[in-house]
């Protein structure tokens, strides 16, 4: 894959300010793939493209979603938030003949997460996060615990996206409910009775 037409591809497609977030998210991607052995090259590729399709029209994307069998229609029952990651999976595949699947999917669920996440996931999932032009409450314990061990550090990504969510009286996408358990049994070791 040719990255520099892809960035200037992505210039194209995006604002500066999101252009720019995807650069650091990029970085932040690289940094945690070198750190915790993962797959440098697929979680450059994957944080590229995580907001691909940020900027599609909603309309696009709704219809997106209803004709392909690879997106669940359940998406259109959320915020339209959620829907730039899962059309982007299927979009990069047509336009850029990407077809790993593992790619797909960290770019597939950076936003919501899933029970039983990939290193590639969690770690576009937690790049997309802490990147270094972030901040919001609580970042700081998630940064800190990114430096040592990445799947607790997801739970406290999940923990904190699905508490500010309830807190705004918003409805929470299943895979993020699904993540938060997956993340609090593999931090915590099972069920805690307290």
């Amino acid at each position: 894959m040719d990255i520099e037409n892809l960035k200037t591809d992505l210039k194209e497609r995006l604002t500066e300010a999101r252009y720019e977030h995807t650069l650091r998210v990029t970085d932040t991607a690289i940094n945690l793939a070198e750190t915790f052995h993962g797959p440098v090259e697929k979680a450059k590729i994957a944080a590229l493209f995580h907001d691909y399709c940020k900027y599609d029209s909603l309309e696009e994307m709704k219809k997106i979603i209803e004709t392909n069998s690879k997106l669940p229609n359940l998406l259109l029952s959320f915020h339209h938030e959620l829907w730039h990651g899962p059309v982007a999976s299927v979009q990069i595949e047509e336009r850029y003949t990407v077809t790993d699947q593992e790619i797909k999917d960290a770019i597939f669920f950076h936003t919501t997460g899933r029970a039983n996440m990939t290193m590639l996931d969690k770690i576009i999932f937690l790049a997309d996060y802490i990147e270094p032009g972030r901040s919001f409450p609580g970042l700081d314990e998630v940064r800190a615990a990114a430096k040592t061990d990445l799947t607790k550090a997801c739970y406290q990504a999940a923990r904190n996206t699905v508490h500010f969510l309830m807190e705004k009286n918003r409805t929470v996408y299943p895979d993020s409910f699904h993540a938060y358990n997956d993340l609090n049994q593999q931090v915590f070791g099972g069920i805690i009775n307290e």
